[in-house]
């Protein structure tokens, strides 16, 4: 083990500048004679490799040692490099995205999946992901909703705290372990329009109430990073935001881990106007904490001559270094710079048996059934299916951050039921295209001709999986195409059709929930999806997902959220088609949205006979039990998210019609009763009040179980 601080000391400026650059392996790969590529674009001498501190994007374990060796030769103090990677929901082996595992309304399975994620990333020589991605997020016109949990600060909260403790484990130096890096703080979900990288304007108390406790969580968790956001918050961007990384995360959170910038962000300070050239971009972020700057060239072109001047002292510049370096050490690379990388455990991780079954139980408690009128699930006595649908046979539904995923190992939903059904015939026919400007109805007849013959249809619908991600925001989150014209005529000549969704947002519904009697949410869901949707439709899976993030009636509504204040005028009555005025209510559309934050359905029939609470009133420094009897009025083993919520009747503030304070993911036996308890305890009721303390306040709380829009049971309690 080196000593860090002696190794520190011999290091020249120039040295110690490297440790703070990262560039993608593009540049590595560039021999430089290209006057035009990437590492002349950055200007970059090959002294100026040598000292490179880690790279990003590398795919596997050849690579990483083939670029360790020679920068270990090159470096002459042998320091080896840190390779950092997205490796958002699977490395190789794919699981659901995000917004799809949130609905799973389980940290211990997505914890199982990070865990997964982590060994495989590991044994290609990854040794930091940028993940967890906790931005709170109420707009799905934005693209980057399929990365975060949904529209519930607990929920993303109790999602990044797994994700953090799974990919880095007990002990860094295990190497099946890696570093997690939180993104993207702070607000990067509350852009303007839903527009990527776009302005960010909120109060501060909306900030602290909503956007920020996930990540907190995150670094309460021990996240080893920290990726400031691309976009500009209450007119300042957060790469150079002294309030937010100073104040906030450094002082009141104590965080003292390393800040990485997000691609390009410190020169971007120049596009955003607060910054004159990109030595006052360097000077900015370096000043805000920002240690490694990603793939611009700020610091390696002004961190010197900022330092010979004054600007920046070498003791600042020394304490970020050391960062680095202690992160280096914590991973074992000084002993051991290739970390276990290995082609070998590689090829035996990757899409192993094991890890398949992991992805595929993912899948399938990560699916939603939105809707069901009785047609599922499907007998498996049937003869002929039907399965109709840009998504039908189609590999290419992963989503954009699939990482080393690979599309020629996605089990199509032809291929799902093929296995599950070999001596049933399947019938297939794409019908239409799923992009936007699709009006191609050509295959139409062929679509409606199998539909008439089979037994069943699955109609496998949803949006192209680079329709949602990092820069792919939609103005009209509707189906695409001639998606919903299909499922129309196909449910007019068959009434025993299912529809199953493959999309990386919510997506507007209305007229598909009209035209078929079910509806199953499958979100992008890795590698096993059609093996998944051929289980949960036939009833070997019984459906457990509850939406994390509220499905629009109309895209007019967005942002649309289930924790929304109340007005002084609201609206008494849901009715669609009802003209009102002086209320908050839409002429032309209901308030509420289609789907609602906690909604989904079961084979199983959960019945909730009743909550009771074990005192009418709470001390300060004391508890209430609430106590939910729930019972499976069914013959089919099934899994319950038991949702509590509670809303504080009178307060300073005005306060959310509802907010989720507790859940717990319950498994049941047909017709067996439980008692669930949760402890309600006083800090699971405070807020942010309008002097910025976090606070409780006596007075009347509602306790209510169900769904954010559709509560079965409520009882109330005073907190004294």
């Amino acid at each position: 083990m080196p000593d860090l601080r002696k190794l520190l000391d011999k290091m020249t400026i120039e040295e110690k500048i490297g440790q703070l650059m990262q560039f993608s392996s593009d540049v590595f790969a560039d021999d430089g004679a290209d006057v035009t590529g990437p590492r002349a674009q950055y200007q970059l001498t090959e002294e100026d490799m040598a000292r490179v501190g880690s790279i990003l994007g590398t795919n596997s374990a050849e690579t990483v040692i083939k670029l360790q060796k020679e920068h270990l030769e090159k470096d002459r103090n042998k320091i080896p490099l840190l390779f950092m990677r997205d490796v958002i929901y699977g490395y190789r082996t794919n699981f659901p995205i995000p917004l799809g595992f949130g609905c799973s309304f389980d940290p211990a399975l997505v914890a199982e999946c990070s865990e997964m994620a982590a060994k495989e990333a590991a044994a290609s020589g990854i040794h930091v992901t940028f993940t967890p991605m906790v931005d709170y997020v109420r707009d799905a016109r934005w693209g980057r909703v399929m990365e975060s949990c949904g529209e519930e600060p607990l929920l993303n909260s109790r999602m990044g705290a797994a994700q953090v403790k799974a990919f880095q484990g007990e002990d860094l130096r295990d190497r099946e372990h890696i570093a997690s890096c939180v993104k993207h703080f702070a607000a990067y979900g509350g852009a303007e329009a839903g527009r990527d990288y776009n302005t960010v304007d909120l109060s501060e108390h909306t900030l602290r109430e909503f956007y920020l406790p996930a990540y907190k969580a995150c670094v309460d968790a021990g996240v080893k990073m920290l990726m400031p956001s691309f976009n500009s918050l209450n007119g300042i961007p957060s790469t150079g935001n002294q309030w937010l990384m100073k104040k906030i995360l450094r002082e009141e959170w104590g965080y003292d881990g390393l800040v990485i910038s997000d691609w390009g962000a410190i020169s971007e300070l120049l596009k955003h106007g607060i910054a004159a050239d990109e030595r006052q971009a360097a000077r900015m972020a370096f000043d805000c904490g920002c240690h490694i700057e990603m793939c611009s060239n700020a610091y390696h072109l002004h961190l010197e001559e900022l330092i010979e001047e004054g600007a920046i002292s070498e003791e600042q510049l020394d304490d970020a270094v050391m960062k680095v370096l202690e992160l280096k050490e914590e991973l074992g690379l000084f002993e051991d710079p290739f970390r276990g990388a290995s082609s070998e455990k590689e090829q035996a991780l990757f899409m192993s048996e094991a890890h398949r079954a992991i992805a595929k139980k993912a899948a399938a408690e990560s699916a939603v059934l939105l809707k069901n009128e009785g047609v599922l699930p499907f007998s498996e006595e049937i003869k002929r299916i039907a399965l109709i649908g840009p998504f039908a046979d189609e590999k290419k539904a992963l989503g954009i951050w699939k990482c080393n995923g690979q599309y020629d190992e996605v089990t199509t939903v032809r291929e799902g039921f093929a296995a599950a059904l070999p001596q049933v015939e399947i019938l297939c026919a794409k019908g239409c295209g799923a992009e936007w400007n699709d009006s191609d109805d050509s295959g139409f007849a062929e679509a409606i001709e199998i539909a008439k013959k089979a037994d069943a249809v699955v109609l496998c619908l949803g949006e192209p999986d680079d329709y949602a991600g990092e820069g792919n925001c939609r103005t009209d989150i509707s189906l695409p195409g001639l998606q919903n014209r299909l499922a129309k005529e196909i449910a007019a000549v068959n009434s025993n059709t299912a529809a199953v969704l493959f999309n990386g947002r919510p997506l507007v519904l209305s007229r598909l929930a009209e035209a078929v009697p079910a509806i199953l949410e499958l979100w992008y869901p890795g590698n096993e999806g059609g093996h998944a949707a051929a289980d949960l439709l036939l009833g070997r899976a019984n459906p457990c997902g509850k939406v994390s993030m509220s499905f629009p009636k109309a895209t007019g509504q967005c942002p649309i959220y289930y924790n929304r204040n109340n007005t002084g005028r609201p609206k008494k009555v849901e009715k669609e088609g009802i003209r009102t005025r002086y209320n908050s209510g839409y002429l032309d559309c209901g308030n509420l949205p289609l789907y609602p934050f906690g909604h989904g359905l079961s084979y199983s029939n959960f019945i909730y006979e009743d909550l009771t609470l074990s005192a009418d009133s709470m001390e300060s420094d004391g508890a209430i039990q609430a106590k939910i009897t729930i019972y499976n009025d069914s013959d089919r083993a099934g899994k319950e998210v038991v949702q509590l919520y509670m809303r504080d009747l009178v307060a300073s503030m005005v306060r959310p019609v509802q907010q989720l304070i507790d859940f717990k993911k319950v498994e049941f036996a047909p017709y067996e009763r439980k008692e669930i308890t949760f402890e309600i305890r006083e800090p699971m009721l405070r807020f942010w009040n309008w002097d910025q303390k976090f606070i409780s306040e006596p007075g009347e709380f509602q306790i209510s179980t169900g769904c954010a829009d559709h509560l079965l049971h409520t009882q109330t309690f005073e907190l004294k």
